[in-house]
């Protein structure tokens, strides 16, 4: 990181200020966090407003956690109710999925972003901008505006952004939406996202925090980063256990470690 935090910092909320009002699409990730506070430190208070999906994509516990989070930071917050699970194009989990839930997402954002003479913005950073990430495409079509990217912040930028303005989410891990953790082509239906949730959720209460649970019908592939690959082979019992009690057949462990974003893979061949 060439730049000092100042540097970085002044860059951030200047693209901010360039944005002017705006509806921050809010998961309560870093990326949108700092997006968040950001708009908060650049502009008046009334020119912001934080909107986070509420579907049965979102793991459990992170609708309640982002209204925690915009009431620390004395920002304005709802929860808007996004249907993408009523749109057979998502719920065939083509490669194109994401697409359709932005999509989904923007025809709630744009509204208020509308009422409020407002621009929608997100936390894409940089560093996704070389995946397949067609959410991205979705949201810009519709005149949404990433100041991450504009500010040409990537992912160790933004955390170490994060924690020196002190926001407790700075090292969270990455967390997609419980669809990521279906491959394309299977279907994707409630009941499958919840025991997905149920799944990850059984994993977390035992302190694997960064943990993603694939879903390969009866089987249940769990991907951990690597240095915790040996932790969860010492609890195999209790974990196979803990799975099995969701109703998966199979658990499986992933040597390879937790890669994000890589069910991707099958749609160029890798």
């Amino acid at each position: 990181m060439s730049d000092s935090l100042q540097q970085l910092e002044a860059r951030l909320l200047q693209a901010v200020r360039d944005i002017g009002p705006t509806v921050v699409a809010f998961s309560g990730g870093v990326d949108s966090s700092l997006v968040a506070v950001a708009a908060g430190r650049a502009l008046p208070r009334a020119d912001v407003l934080l909107a986070t999906a509420d579907s049965a994509s979102l793991a459990s516990g992170e609708l309640d956690d982002c209204r925690q989070l915009a009431a620390d930071w004395d920002l304005p917050w709802v929860a808007v109710r996004t249907d993408e699970l009523s749109d057979p194009r998502y719920l065939a989990n083509e490669g194109d999925r994401c697409y359709w839930c932005k999509t989904s997402l923007m025809d709630q954002i744009e509204p208020l972003a509308a009422e409020r003479a407002a621009t929608p913005t997100l936390g894409v950073n940089v560093d996704d901008l070389g995946d397949h990430r067609p959410g991205q495409r979705a949201a810009a079509e519709r005149g949404a505006r990433f100041p991450l990217v504009e500010a040409g912040l990537g992912k160790a930028e933004i955390r170490a952004l994060a924690k020196h303005w002190g926001l407790r989410v700075w090292d969270r891990p990455a967390m997609p939406c419980l669809s990521s953790r279906v491959p394309y082509g299977t279907a994707i239906t409630v009941p499958l996202l919840s025991k997905v949730d149920r799944a990850e959720a059984a994993l977390r209460a035992r302190g694997l925090n960064d943990v993603r649970v694939r879903h390969y019908g009866d089987t249940a592939r769990i991907e951990v980063p690597a240095a915790d690959v040996a932790r969860v082979a010492l609890d195999a019992e209790a974990i196979d256990r803990d799975l099995r009690a969701v109703g998966y057949r199979y658990v499986t462990l992933d040597l390879a470690g937790l890669r994000s974003g890589n069910l991707n893979g099958a749609l160029s061949g890798s």
